[in-house]
């Protein structure tokens, strides 16, 4: 039995990629959905475009997830804390293994970096302190501020 997306052979292209904002994500890094339904069950693929300086503070994943790192330096940190003197730097062409409900957070300190995520859906991602989640800080900024 096939996998969604995987009955047939089909290729894609650098340049055929969909970047798209990803509301979980700060607002200039975006996701590319490569193979397969992130927010349904079953295996997916998605990348994920971050540009230098921007920071993904301390959140987790459900999911158990393999990251390939595609380009750029990949620097990731664990634990509930965000700490830029406890990130690793990791090159194009390493693979982490990052199990599910692990704290961990990102920083594209040296540059935008681009990595690949394996994983099994759905994709799910809880930050740490919900006044770092996009999602509801857009929610927030919506009608409670008066001007």
């Amino acid at each position: 039995m096939h996998q969604p997306d995987e009955d047939r052979f089909r290729a894609i292209l650098p340049e055929d990629i969909a970047w798209k904002p990803f509301p979980a994500f700060p607002p200039r890094a975006r996701l590319a959905v490569m193979v397969g339904h992130p927010a349904e069950s079953g295996p997916y693929v998605v990348r994920v475009k971050v540009p230098g300086g921007t920071k993904l503070m301390p959140h987790k994943h459900p999911e158990d997830r393999i990251y390939t790192v595609m380009s750029g330096v990949f620097y990731i940190g664990l634990g509930e804390t965000f700490d830029g003197g406890k990130v690793e730097a990791y090159p194009p062409g390493s693979v982490l293994v990052l199990p599910g409900e692990t704290w961990h957070f990102h920083w594209a300190k040296s540059g935008e970096y681009v990595t690949q995520v394996s994983a099994i859906g759905p994709l799910g991602l809880e930050y740490r302190d919900n006044h770092d989640d996009p999602r509801l800080s857009a929610v927030e900024s919506r009608g409670t501020h008066s001007g």
